[in-house]
């Protein structure tokens, strides 16, 4: 009997053993396929750069004439940018879809896309400047901070007392609702180039990247990681009811406020920069989902390179379309997030029956 016991623990844990070895394998392929988009993404251009002669510049600090210039001050700071942002939207769908437990959560459904386009719209079309900045910050800085009031009121919200997830949720589509309102008011009143550009802007956008903006995304994206990885084992156990989760410990209004916003927060950091980026925060973490299953330790980083992968992938797409033209990658990502999402409702349609 003992013997027994003992061979089946030891087939357990081979069996263990043998699905983390796995998902580590995925990562590193992800992380492989990553690199292989950034050096497509900095080769594809208004002209072309051979993969052999960015290379040279990258490790050598070679190149031919304009090259390293074009390599390192533009191309490789966008084809970075791709990456934090779309890592930054993935944890952040990660983070939502596990506490509320819903696979079609995400920050883009809570409003705070939203409230960065009227926050945009404002300095675009009213020349508001909130806090009296720069006139090229101040469309950026706008629209910080109209979706930080929105993840700030979420945050409050979900502070209040026997609040449930549907309820949040359903705040934030109200949120979402209202911000597109007002911002279709000022549309209403804008004139021809100032809709440009609002439009221009809403579409999503990673051409004004610097190496500045990238290295502040960065920051907000490794510090909010950190802090959601360090509860890994605690949003594991949300994945169950609450009930379940509490009775191992885990202070579940506690981690939901904190959880709600830490991934505000980076959504609010990517939003601003680049523009409305729809999908990404809920396409990456279905997936990631589906191959590694709910534990944090490989839901999460998985999630974020997915969201990096999409990204990186959708700037490929949105540079090859049209030659010589680079289109906006919000319309990328929403061609290629449409079809996800519609066969992610009828998925729960199909387990609900």
């Amino acid at each position: 009997m003992e013997y027994q016991i003992r061979h089946k623990d030891s087939a357990n844990r081979k069996l263990y053993n043998s699905l983390v070895k796995k998902r580590i394998v995925l990562i590193v392929v992800m992380l492989i396929g990553l690199a292989f988009l950034a050096i497509l993404n900095i080769s594809i251009g208004s002209s072309s750069i051979a993969i052999q002669e960015i290379l040279s510049v990258l490790f050598a600090g070679g190149g031919d004439g304009h090259n390293p210039m074009i390599i390192k001050e533009i191309r490789l700071p966008m084809a970075l940018m791709a990456m934090v942002i779309g890592g930054a939207l993935g944890i952040g769908g990660c983070g939502i879809q596990t506490i509320l437990r819903n696979p079609i959560a995400s920050p883009f459904t809570l409003g705070i896309s939203a409230a960065a386009s009227f926050g945009a719209a404002m300095g675009l079309i009213l020349n508001a400047n909130l806090f009296h900045v720069s006139d090229t910050l101040a469309v950026t800085v706008n629209a910080f901070a109209f979706s930080l009031l929105v993840a700030v009121g979420i945050y409050t919200f979900s502070r209040q007392r026997n609040i449930s997830k549907t309820a949040i949720i359903l705040f934030g589509i109200a949120l979402n609702f209202l911000f597109n309102a007002l911002t279709m008011i000022l549309q209403y009143i804008a004139d021809e180039d100032e809709l440009q550009s609002l439009i221009f802007w809403t579409f999503g956008s990673l051409l004004k990247t610097t190496w500045n903006k990238f290295f502040i995304v960065f920051a907000v994206l490794v510090v909010c990681y950190l802090l959601l990885f360090k509860d890994a084992w605690k949003l594991t156990a949300m994945t169950l009811d609450d009930t379940k989760a509490k009775s191992l410990g885990v202070d579940t209004a506690k981690v939901r406020r904190k959880v709600i916003f830490v991934t505000s927060l980076l959504s609010t950091v990517a939003v601003c920069f680049v523009g409305t980026i729809g999908f990404v925060g809920l396409i990456a973490p279905h997936i990631a989902r589906q191959l590694v299953g709910e534990d944090q330790r490989f839901f999460m980083p998985l999630s974020a390179l997915i969201g990096a992968f999409i990204m990186s992938f959708a700037f490929v797409v949105s540079k090859v379309i049209i030659k010589g033209v680079i289109l906006p990658i919000g319309l990328i990502t929403a061609v290629i997030g449409i079809p996800f999402f519609v066969a992610i409702i009828f998925t729960k349609m199909r387990t609900m029956q």
